[in-house]
């Protein structure tokens, strides 16, 4: 199975600019910072992207478009309209007006161009502090083939994303999911791949069985989930390139899922149901016996990872209903960090490893949150029917779960919220979705 831009050449530095990326950011009065109160959003100006050559005329205009999909998705910035502009970029080298873009209250400018040479697209671009009146950053270009242009674009809207906030992007990334059809009583799941807006959707495996519980490896490449073709929960790892598959962790006798990698990529962990009792194993994932992590007479499930790899948070009722809990990577005494009312499940730590998002149930009502390591600082972020199983964008900074609404008509549909609960936003797919897993960025 070819994924789309999978050969996406490195990136260029280019331009009369001295100063590293890193340093501009720091340096230049253009940024972002992102806080939990009120954001403004940064109004940019995007010209539609030069053609330098003949053919490229359309391929220009698509990737403008998506950079500025990314941008304005984010909820920290917005596009002024071509309407309002009162000069146009004649050529990508052409020497900025800057006082005709002030005059519209552009902060930001970007430029670019794209060319196409066969199957060979180049995408080059510049971002501009019209303030200042300085370039912001060296210009940068990108070469991949002509199926690869929307990953070009989306590393373009990252490094005008990182320059401008000073955190790393993520929308060169993609998303695992349960793709979902049929009623309520009837419903058809199967697994399904996406860029993360939603775009280039390809299936990885048909409907003849339930699947659950998608989840990335550390470098993107491999897939854990859960099926019941064997009428009992399995756990199965599949090769996205190859769309190969083989079961893991099997026992007879024993249900196990809720799988999920190791920060390594070789080790997973994952719940094991034996005897009317449910709990958390670990093995090396090329294979090997299993190792028992805990050992309660209740139900531990859901573990992730801490980045490090040195802690496992969970959920469990030992305690009578359904909390979350940290022990250390190789089992051992658990720590209770969930105390507010209600209860706690889906339970998985942060890219950045300052936050753990959970699932969250109270009063009649679905919540996706976050809390501190240590469960201080609890902030919940959307509240619905029904709101579950959150997994974090590379850089930490937005949550995407499943929503589904109530009735017999009832869908599931995969929505995007800002840590600081804004910019609740409906992730597009063909059908419902439902259990996403997002990628760490592309390489």
């Amino acid at each position: 199975m070819k994924m789309s831009g999978a050969v996406l050449s490195v990136v260029l530095a280019f331009g009369a600019s001295q100063a590293a990326p890193v340093l501009a950011q720091t340096q230049g009065p253009l940024r972002i910072e992102i806080t939990e109160g009120v954001i403004e959003p940064l109004p940019f100006a995007l010209p539609v992207f030069e053609a330098e050559t003949g053919d490229a005329g359309g391929l220009a205009a698509q990737i403008s478009q998506v950079v500025s999909a990314d941008l304005s998705g984010t909820g920290l910035f917005r596009e002024i309209p071509s309407s309002a502009f009162i000069s146009q970029v004649s050529s990508f080298a052409a020497p900025v007006q800057y006082a005709d873009w002030k005059a519209i209250n552009a902060q930001a400018l970007i430029t670019g161009a794209v060319s196409v040479q066969g199957n060979q697209v180049s995408v080059k671009f510049r971002l501009y502090d019209v303030f200042s009146g300085a370039e912001l950053g060296d210009g940068l270009q990108f070469t991949g083939t002509a199926d690869g242009w929307r990953r070009m674009a989306h590393k373009v809207s990252d490094a005008v994303y990182s320059r401008i906030t000073g955190e790393g992007g993520y929308f060169d990334s993609r998303v695992v999911y349960v793709s979902e059809t049929g009623g309520k009583d009837a419903r058809q799941k199967r697994l399904a791949i996406m860029d993360y807006d939603g775009a280039n959707v390809q299936y990885l495996t048909d409907s003849s069985a339930i699947v659950l519980a998608p989840r990335f490896s550390p470098d993107g490449g491999r897939v854990l989930y859960t099926s019941y073709e064997t009428g009992f929960p399995r756990i199965y790892v599949l090769d996205v390139g190859s769309v190969q598959r083989r079961e893991v962790a099997s026992q007879d006798g024993t249900m196990s899922f809720a799988p999920r990698f190791a920060p390594d990529g070789q080790n997973i962990v994952f719940s094991l149901s034996q005897g009317g009792n449910t709990d958390i194993w670990a093995m090396n994932i090329g294979g090997g016996g299993a190792t028992r992590l805990t050992s309660a007479p209740s139900i531990e499930t859901a573990p992730s990872f801490s980045p490090d790899g040195s802690q496992i948070v969970f959920e469990s009722d030992r305690s009578g209903s359904q909390q979350l809990y940290i022990m250390p990577a190789g089992g051992g005494e658990a720590q209770r960090i969930s105390f507010g009312p209600g209860r706690y499940g889906t339970p998985v730590w942060s890219p950045r490893g300052d936050l753990i998002a959970f699932t969250k149930q109270n009063a009649g009502r679905f919540h996706i949150g976050v809390m501190r390591t240590d469960g201080s600082e609890e902030r919940l972020l959307t509240a619905s029917f029904l709101d579950e199983g959150p997994t974090w964008a590379p850089n930490g900074r937005v949550i995407m779960f499943t929503r589904e609404t109530q009735g017999e008509g009832g869908r599931s549909s995969l929505y995007s919220v800002d840590i600081s609960g804004r910019n609740l936003r409906p992730v597009r797919t063909p059908e419902g979705g439902s259990d996403p897993s997002w990628s760490p960025l592309l390489q």
